[in-house]
């Protein structure tokens, strides 16, 4: 398969994003590999972005809007994207945060040459006005499984994965950590995420939705995934949330 001609499909749920779409959807037009689709599941908003939407997609017909009415969560968004992704590979993009012009190319290229099913990058912090904060999440060789129930290192806005190796799949109806529940899941299978430590996306950290932006609701989320989505035993909860929670407070406050 010649990489200059395959499908990337680009999964990217919103909800009352107004103020920050246009800047996401500008960074995937401006990517160096230009054979991709980007579907934006709008989840009910009621501010502008789905006027925002239709004139994108006015201007660019790569860009797929769809619509659903009411509020269902990001789960239900980035699932109704995914059945309807005709690309062999699908990335994550949410509606606040932002790629580098290459993180398509460059990452494609890294997972045909190593045949790769699962790979995720290196990214960079930008506040909520969109500067760039000189704190960069560096991505680690490789995550297995049990390293992911320690660190969830992985950012979905970086996540790549080759559906023809891993099969479909969707993700589990949480109303948070989705992401991190559908990775474990793949690597519980056997599956090995690899890293590309190289800086290819921008991660919005403040002015996210309340359920991404409280760190307490996040913990208590992953604690959730451990307990009622994984069933682990409880000591062993104990033993990856304490390590979770370190590696949280050295990814947010320590400059790399």
């Amino acid at each position: 398969m010649a990489i200059e001609h395959t499908l990337v499909s680009i999964i990217t749920p919103t909800y009352c994003s107004e103020k920050t779409i246009e800047q996401t959807i500008e960074s995937v037009r401006n990517q160096t590999y230009p054979h991709w689709e980007m579907i934006i599941v709008d989840d009910g908003s009621t501010d502008q972005t789905r006027r925002l939407l239709r004139e994108a997609a006015a201007a660019d017909k790569r860009i797929r809007p769809i619509f659903l009415e009411g509020n269902h969560g990001a789960a239900v968004a980035r699932n109704t994207a995914l059945d309807l992704a005709q690309g062999r590979y699908v990335a994550f993009l949410d509606s606040d945060d932002c790629w580098k012009p290459k993180k398509l190319d460059e990452q494609l290229r890294f997972m045909e040459m190593h045949q790769y099913e699962f790979t995720f990058t290196g990214y960079e912090l930008m506040s909520a006005g969109g500067n760039l904060l000189n704190k960069v999440i560096s991505a680690p060789a490789r995550v297995t499984y049990k390293r992911m129930l320690k660190n969830t290192i992985v950012g979905c806005l970086t996540v790549m994965i080759d559906r023809e190796k891993t099969g479909s799949f969707h993700m589990p109806d949480l109303r948070a950590r989705q992401d991190l529940a559908t990775w474990l899941s793949l690597l519980k299978k056997g599956t090995v995420a690899y890293g590309l430590d190289e800086t290819l996306a921008e991660y919005r950290i403040s002015g996210k939705a309340s359920l991404s932006g409280n760190k307490w609701k996040a913990a208590k989320k992953t604690w959730f995934v451990y307990r009622r989505v994984e069933r682990l035993p409880l000591w062993l909860s104990c033993w990856y949330f304490c390590n979770y929670a370190a590696n949280a407070v050295i990814k947010r406050f320590i400059s790399i």
